[in-house]
């Protein structure tokens, strides 16, 4: 499909304001068609021409976030059960050239409120001098429903629309909406109107593509049916019942938490292939323990040092080790998360060895490492998530040996902006953070994390100026269509480096492999993704994050 016919809708869920910020300016910045649709937490932002009297209160006294935008429109609030469109689309000029018809634009985005709220059979409008989807339009009972700001620049449109569906009525209280005192707002549930925001958004996602005459290519998270957020089920330590006897094979999911079972049914995912079946000839990787190998495994003894290759149960750890490269694993061994598919342990993290940075860089310089690979277990007990020890290794790495390049995989950091920009300022030649999964999988295969906030770190660090990298592991129960999809995002915010590989079930208790992945299919994923843009795919059934890293960062 050509990307320039394509609508790449999303429904993301719950963001919050900044992370689809960085996204929808991400994306303003390239040339495909995206419609991003997502809640957010409670947040009141304000367009350039607003009058500061209608914002009532002090946000955070009440719970929410004020944010300044480049949008029209006076003041607005966004929050749970409000359905947020951002349409960054190529929007064709008056008569088919020149300068793009704002009116006519801001038009169709009213009509298709007006179709997706019919559809549901709730009658709206517009209303003469005010902006927006009115319910009672023209009446003096006349309540807003959605409300809506834009901004075109050069052909391409940001911002968008909020449609209220289930939302907390109270907050508008709270200002002057879209600075028009004499009448009131509404919501579709307070019209009498059954729906969910995930049940509207693929409704307005069809009207959007129908409106502006694109393919629609669509995907979404899997809503989270269960109100427990409770996550220590999955803390899982290395124990007896992880080992597989053959006097009683398993059940293919025999040893996955439960709730993780049931994250996974959600998505349409259950059983799997015994983890006593077989593997493929082209999975197998054969022992090779040279002289390389010894040297790396005993310095990294000497200086107390983690690498993920040992820790991760990395299938290239020979290879690699062999060509004298590691990737070394910062801040400990134990993380704070318990990802589905992670042999990395779970148990409560140990303090910050603040030695650490000198001493991986002692062994890379000891090595005579070309390149260096940096990856983090995630530290969500630090207040910056472990981005100063990242940033501090970087430099020191530099310090001890200026020629080698470094490249750093980090954690999503709980989205912090100046978090972030720590690892940022230590300028690593390549970032990288993998989003993992398919979007339909992310809250079963790693439900402390999620795909939009993965996609903000990554675009800004794009607009860092830095080379970006991410990568998956296939096998968990995607389709090859879900595994484009992400390519497709990926290739949208610029990322310049992607890699994918096989899942390997490390135990018992973690996801069953659902399939094999072909080498042939993962070939195709190499030609689909460069296809889109990305300088570079590497796609094979053992590739890993940082497998062949210092070749593909240096060409």
């Amino acid at each position: 499909m050509n990307q320039l016919s394509r609508l790449s809708a999303r429904w993301l869920g719950l963001v919050p304001y900044a992370e689809a910020w960085d996204l929808q300016n991400r994306l303003f910045a390239g040339t495909s068609n995206h419609l991003l649709l997502l809640e957010h937490p409670p947040v009141y932002t304000r367009g350039v021409r607003a009058d500061p009297a209608n914002l009532l209160v002090d946000p955070i006294s009440i719970g929410a976030e004020d944010v300044e935008v480049n949008r029209g429109g006076d003041i607005t609030f966004h929050g749970p059960g409000q359905v947020v469109g951002y349409p960054i689309l190529n929007v064709a000029g008056k008569r088919g050239g020149g300068m793009a018809d704002t009116t006519a634009y801001v038009a169709t985005i009213e009509q298709i409120l007006i179709d997706t709220l019919a559809h549901f059979g709730l009658s709206a409008d517009r209303f003469a001098g005010y902006p927006g989807v009115w319910v009672d339009a023209g009446t003096s009972n006349a309540r807003k429903i959605a409300a809506i700001g834009v901004r075109l620049t050069r052909g391409r449109s940001m911002h968008g629309f909020a449609l209220n569906v289930t939302t907390n009525m109270d907050w508008f209280s709270h200002i002057v909406p879209c600075g028009i005192a004499d009448h009131g707002v509404t919501s579709m549930q307070s019209e009498g109107f059954d729906a969910s925001p995930a049940e509207v958004a693929g409704v307005l996602a069809h009207h959007v593509a129908e409106h502006f005459r694109y393919q629609l290519d669509w995907a979404t998270i899997t809503e989270r049916l269960s109100s427990d957020s409770d996550l220590s089920v999955f803390s899982r330590t290395r124990r007896a019942g992880d080992v597989v006897t053959p006097e009683r094979p398993p059940a293919p999911d025999e040893g996955v938490p439960v709730r993780l079972k049931g994250r996974l049914a959600e998505a349409g995912i259950r059983g799997g292939l015994p983890i006593t079946e077989r593997k493929p000839e082209w999975m197998r990787v054969k022992l090779s323990t040279g002289p390389e190998y010894k040297r790396l495994k005993k310095l990294s003894r000497e200086l107390d040092l983690v690498t993920v290759c040992e820790e991760a149960g990395c299938p290239n750890i020979f290879e690699c080790w062999n060509e004298g490269t590691a990737t070394f694993m910062l801040l400990g061994e134990r993380c704070t998360r318990a990802c589905g598919f992670c042999l990395v342990d779970t148990r409560k993290p140990q303090a910050v060895d603040h030695s650490e940075p000198k001493r991986v860089a002692a062994a890379v310089a000891r090595l005579h490492l070309d390149f260096a690979v940096l990856t983090m277990v995630a530290r969500d007990d630090l207040p910056d998530g472990g981005a100063s020890v990242v940033a501090e290794t970087v430099r020191a790495i530099r310090d001890e040996s200026p020629t080698t390049g470094v490249e750093v995989l980090i954690s999503d950091l709980h989205g912090s902006r100046e978090s972030l920009q720590t690892v940022i300022d230590s300028r690593p030649d390549v970032l990288n953070h993998n989003i993992e999964t398919v979007i339909a999988l992310q809250r079963a295969v790693r439900p402390s994390a999620g795909y939009s906030r993965s996609l903000s770190v990554l675009a800004r660090s794009k607009d860092a100026g830095l080379t970006t990298k991410s990568g998956m592991i296939v096998g968990m129960g995607e389709s090859v269509e879900q595994v484009q999809q992400t390519l497709i995002d990926l290739a949208a915010i610029g990322v310049d480096i992607v890699t994918i590989g096989q899942y390997l079930r490390p135990t018992t208790h973690h996801l069953a492999i659902q399939r094999w992945w072909e080498p042939a299919e993962f070939a195709d994923l190499k030609r689909f993704g460069e296809a889109l843009g990305i300088p570079h795919v590497e796609a094979s059934p053992l590739t890993r994050s940082s497998h062949h890293a210092g070749a593909i960062a240096r060409g």
